[in-house]
C-alpha cells in the first residue's frame, strides 16, 4: 500500500472517487505538530483542481497508468479518432481529453494515458514542441527586426500563433504546445 511518502509528481491518485495527477506537492513540519503533506491536484477525469492535505504517513490511492503511442487519424461527430500503433485498434475521445487538440496534425503521433484498471484512456498528450508550416502570415516590413515585434501566423492546423515578423508565408516553424509560443525557424 503506498503512503504519502510516496507522492511525486505525475503521479496519478485516487481521491475521493476521482482521479486527480499532482501537480506540486510539499511537507509542511512545525515544532508541536505531526508532519503534513500537501499537494495541487489537477482533475484527471474533472476539470477540476484542489489542493489537498495529509498526515504524514496516512495512505493513498494511486492508480497504474500507461502511456502508448496512438496516431491522430481525424476529427468527427464522435471526437477525434486515434490509432493505437500496436493493435491498430481505433478510438474516438472528446477534446476534453487532449492537451492541446490546436496543434493535432493528421498522421501525428501522440502519447495516451490509459487506466490499466479499467482500459479506458484518460488523456492525451502531445509532443512538447512540434514543426508545423504556415500556412498564412501578413508580410513584415523589412528593416523591422530590430525590436521583439510579433505578428499572428496561421499554421496548417488552423491555430494562430504569434511570430517574429521575419517569418513568412509557406516556411516551418517549431512551436511549443504545451504555451503555444513560437520557438524557431526550421529548415528544410
Amino acid at each position: 500500500m503506498a503512503t504519502t511518502a510516496d507522492i511525486r509528481t505525475g503521479l496519478i491518485i485516487k481521491l475521493e472517487n476521482s482521479l486527480y495527477s499532482v501537480v506540486e506537492f510539499g511537507q509542511n513540519k512545525t515544532a508541536r505538530a505531526a508532519a503534513k503533506v500537501w499537494a495541487k491536484l489537477k482533475g484527471v477525469d474533472n476539470s477540476r483542481s484542489i489542493e489537498h492535505t495529509w498526515n504524514s504517513g496516512d495512505t493513498i490511492y494511486p492508480v497504474r497508468v500507461e502511456k502508448k503511442t496512438f496516431q491522430y487519424l481525424y476529427q468527427d461527430d464522435s471526437g477525434y479518432n486515434f490509432m493505437d500503433n500496436e493493435t491498430f485498434e481505433q478510438i474516438a475521445l472528446p477534446e476534453s481529453m487532449i492537451d492541446a487538440p490546436q496543434f493535432l496534425k493528421e498522421g501525428q503521433e501522440v502519447g495516451v494515458s490509459i487506466n490499466t484498471e479499467t482500459e479506458q484512456p484518460m488523456s492525451v498528450e502531445l509532443p512538447d514542441k512540434i514543426v508545423v508550416k504556415v500556412t498564412y502570415s501578413e508580410p513584415g516590413l523589412k528593416g523591422d527586426t530590430a525590436t521583439r515585434t510579433l505578428k499572428p501566423a496561421t499554421v496548417e492546423t488552423g491555430a494562430t500563433v504569434n511570430v517574429p515578423l521575419f517569418v513568412n508565408e509557406g516556411e516551418l516553424i517549431r512551436v511549443n504546445t504545451k504555451n503555444g509560443e513560437y520557438i524557431e525557424r526550421v529548415k528544410e
